[in-house]
């Protein structure tokens, strides 16, 4: 099991830290295939998530989010890659004045990119297929017997 623990100040308040954690988790359930559970509490929150390869929890609070997550083998092998990507995606967001609306802009430009490269093979497949040129005869004079 590989561990990812990450931990990120911000100066949000417990009301837009809850709010941008509840779209992350409905985003994650959606597209990450997670199940997710959203905990509130009076001085924090905490979303648990899981689905095969990974499981963790987020703890949301007035002043910073704590994520720990563990990998299973074959995620594992990624941890790399995959904490550096959430601990960049996350500074982007938090470097926003209103990080919920950047997050909003984020999933818009990440589903265009994915339309836009699944249109091209799709589009292709259904052009019409091009006539196959037959082989041409053999010239020649037939006589007959």
């Amino acid at each position: 099991m590989a561990d990812i623990r990450i931990v990120r100040e911000h100066d949000l308040g417990l009301e837009q830290a809850r709010k941008l954690a509840r779209r992350w988790a409905e985003v994650a359930g959606k597209k990450l295939e997670m199940e997710c559970t959203f905990e509130e509490g009076k001085t924090h929150d905490v979303v648990r998530f899981q689905r095969p390869g990974a499981k963790g929890e987020l703890e949301v609070r007035k002043d910073r989010f704590l994520l720990h997550a563990r990998l299973g083998l074959l995620l594992g092998v990624f941890r790399a890659r995959i904490e550096s990507e959430i601990v960049q995606n996350l500074d982007e967001l938090l470097e926003h004045q209103d990080p919920l609306h950047a997050f909003e802009q984020g999933l818009a430009r990440h589903d265009a990119k994915r339309a836009a490269r699944h249109a091209k093979p799709h589009a292709e497949a259904h052009k019409p297929a091009k006539p196959v040129a037959k082989p041409a005869a053999k010239a020649g004079v037939h006589k007959p017997k």
